[in-house]
């Protein structure tokens, strides 16, 4: 079976940006044209809320599919920071996947979508443990006995996609294959990127995570979170305060290497994997993915157009990336089908 491959992405001449294809992948124009899809993922879904081991309480959402007989399999799909399992990107894919009869569950992270009251700490990019943990129980909770399950991730999203397949034979997660859309890589670098960026990046990520953090104050008040002159200072300054007060890390170095995936942190990476992202990425940047050392597990494309987590197609707004992510979930079950 032939699989979509990131060349085969040809939007428009006037999609051919990257600044644009990212404005408008989050844009409310879009979301307003994806609302059926929402509809489809949110009218027949099932909330679920766990309490992990260490007390920690996440939420997620279960749509089971209604096309065939019995589910392919079973599909989790993480959003990006500060998105939700609401994200209009994790909502097409979700409305995909259950056109392909696959079961879809959609985690939230610490702190994303309606969930700042369900623990005291704050939500970092380090919290592995807790997505490992929540997805297993997903899985175990959800998965039809001896279905695949698939995991798709956007942005940081990817980052922990990658990090949970690289933990998933010593957690018992028998995922057939994994893909990250336009993961975060090196964070030391995507860091740099996102200061450097034309400005309307940082400032759309800022105002997205003070919002979220003066929600978790207000919830709170008791917690000494931030102070006003903290929640002023730039991405760079209110992570550093963040891992300083916060966290264990102790420096922002630190943190940063603690979910990097850079270099050589792949190379032991045994579940299947796909890593998709863009040329012309103004989030991440290109040169990331090919200084990666990869094992053959792991196929590395790289499209030349796409933006961040965008692949806008057409001018309906749908990504290329639905298409593209269930192919490889489609030929993913028919291997183990056939094993």
């Amino acid at each position: 079976m032939s699989l979509p491959r990131g060349a085969d992405f040809q939007p428009p001449r006037l999609l051919r940006n990257g600044h644009v294809q990212t404005m408008l992948s989050s844009s409310s124009l879009r979301r307003l044209l994806l609302r059926p899809l929402a509809r489809k993922v949110n009218g027949n879904s099932e909330d679920v809320r766990f309490t992990l081991s260490d007390g920690v309480r996440l939420t997620g959402a279960i749509t089971r599919q209604k096309v065939r007989d019995k589910a392919r399999g079973l599909a989790v799909v993480y959003h990006g920071w500060e998105g939700s399992i609401d994200s209009s990107y994790v909502l097409q894919t979700g409305a995909s996947l259950l056109d392909a009869g696959w079961d879809v569950f959609r985690l939230n992270f610490r702190d994303h979508g309606d969930t700042h009251h369900l623990n005291v700490g704050l939500f970092h990019s380090c919290l592995i443990h807790e997505v490992v943990e929540a997805t297993a129980e997903a899985v175990a909770r959800f998965r039809n006995p001896g279905a695949p399950v698939a995991l798709a991730g956007f942005s940081l999203g990817g980052n922990f996609a990658l990090r949970v397949a690289l933990r998933a034979p010593s957690a018992n997660l028998p995922l057939a294959h994994t893909i990250a859309i336009c993961p975060v890589i090196d964070p030391h670098a995507g860091l740099f990127s996102l200061e450097t960026a034309p400005w309307m990046y940082e400032w759309y990520f800022m105002h997205k995570w003070r919002g979220s953090l003066k929600r978790k104050q207000k919830l709170y008040p008791q917690q000494d979170y931030f102070t006003n002159e903290d929640l002023r200072q730039g991405l760079r300054g209110l992570t550093r305060v963040q891992v300083e007060r916060h966290t264990e890390f102790g420096t922002l170095d630190a943190y940063l290497d603690g979910y990097s995936v850079s270099g050589e942190r792949l190379a032991e990476l045994k579940v299947p994997t796909t890593i998709l992202t863009a040329e012309d990425d103004p989030v991440i940047p290109v040169n990331e993915f090919r200084e990666l050392t990869l094992p053959p597990e792991v196929e590395l494309d790289i499209a030349p157009y796409g933006g961040h987590c965008s692949f806008i197609q057409n001018w309906k707004l749908r990504s290329f990336t639905d298409d593209y992510i269930t192919a490889r979930f489609n030929a993913a079950a028919e291997r183990s089908e056939r094993f």
